[in-house]
């Protein structure tokens, strides 16, 4: 799967933008074949969603695109830094809603929802994760997740990912493409391209062709994974930080110094053991390398796009394109 489309984040600090983001996510349902009444849930989920965060959000965004691992489905991410859920048990049961909405509440959302995930601490904020599809059916558990943000007032990120699931295991690529605008934009994206041609093939492999690949381009830092059930094989070139992390700590994999390419050592591959129930994260060095799984209680064991938006929240940099990947163990 690559990422075709940027993450274009919505401010809610207008109350106007409700309607806007509303409009996105019935087009993205109605393309995608949602019936009538599907369509109906997706437009009353997301307003109720997006007034809550224009009602009680600090530095509240919201992100409305296709869904990454399920074709034809639509994902909400909602992320703020707000006064947080105290009592979430109580937020989920019927009857108790934000004053001046809808009132259907978060149970009710989350029950239009196919799937849904919350992650919230009091005094940190909230993250809310939404996917739809249009026949409303259940679908098996998510395990890869990737999200995008450009530097300031960027209309494009020089990052980019992708990923393949042949069964067995997940390969991801993250290429942080050098400097920021559409020549890091563009050296991203050929990675992407060179990594699809043979997206199940070792990372060492695979790191070989991007480094071969990427002369014609400004060429960035790249790392490969391999997910499985019980191991993750890892290489790196450049500063694309890969952890393994669980709820007792992480575990760092290494990269090599240099810039695909252009210049660095020849690949080498890493393999590490997966604990049960860890988390592969992969991410650009727009996220401090200096989070610490210990100040995010709960969290891994979340899905994989509420433990991305979460770091990318607290542990990402304004002043940087950045983008986090996340992958949990395989079946």
């Amino acid at each position: 799967m690559t990422h075709r489309y940027e993450d274009v984040w919505v401010s809610t600090a207008d109350p106007s933008v409700i309607g806007g983001v509303r409009r996105t996510a019935v087009a993205l349902a109605t393309a995608s074949g949602f019936d009538q009444n599907h369509t109906g849930q997706v437009a009353v989920a997301v307003t109720e969603a997006v007034s809550n965060l224009v009602k009680h959000a600090v530095d509240g965004v919201v992100l409305v695109r296709p869904h990454l691992e399920r074709p034809g489905a639509v994902e909400l991410v909602a992320v703020d830094k707000g006064p947080g859920i105290a009592d979430l048990g109580r937020a989920l049961r019927d009857g108790y809603s934000t004053s001046g909405t809808l009132g259907i509440g978060l149970g009710a959302i989350a029950r239009m929802a196919t799937g849904w995930d919350v992650y919230s601490v009091p005094g940190r904020g909230t993250v809310l994760v939404l996917h739809f599809t249009p026949d409303g059916l259940p679908d098996p558990p998510l395990r890869v997740s990737g999200l995008r943000r450009p530097i300031g007032e960027e209309s494009v990120c020089g990052d980019a990912f992708a990923f393949a699931d042949d069964g067995d295991a997940i390969s991801v690529l993250v290429c942080d493409g050098l400097g920021h605008g559409g020549l890091a934009a563009h050296a991203s994206r050929e990675a992407v391209r060179i990594f699809m041609e043979d997206p199940h093939a070792l990372p060492v492999a695979a790191l070989e062709r991007l480094h071969r690949g990427l002369g014609h381009t400004r060429g960035g830092a790249v790392a490969v994974v391999r997910v499985g059930r019980e191991s993750v094989m890892f290489a790196g070139l450049g500063n694309i930080s890969g952890w393994i992390a669980h709820a007792e700590g992480r575990q760092g994999m290494i990269s090599l110094p240099g810039i695909a390419g252009h210049k660095g050592r020849r690949p080498r591959q890493y393999e590490y053991a997966l604990p049960p129930h860890a988390t592969v994260v992969l991410h650009s060095d727009g996220l401090t390398d200096r989070w610490d799984p210990a100040s995010f209680p709960g969290l891994f064991a979340h899905s994989p796009a509420v433990v991305g938006a979460t770091l990318l929240r607290d542990a990402g940099s304004r002043r940087d394109d950045a983008c986090v990947v996340t992958v949990k163990q395989g079946r």
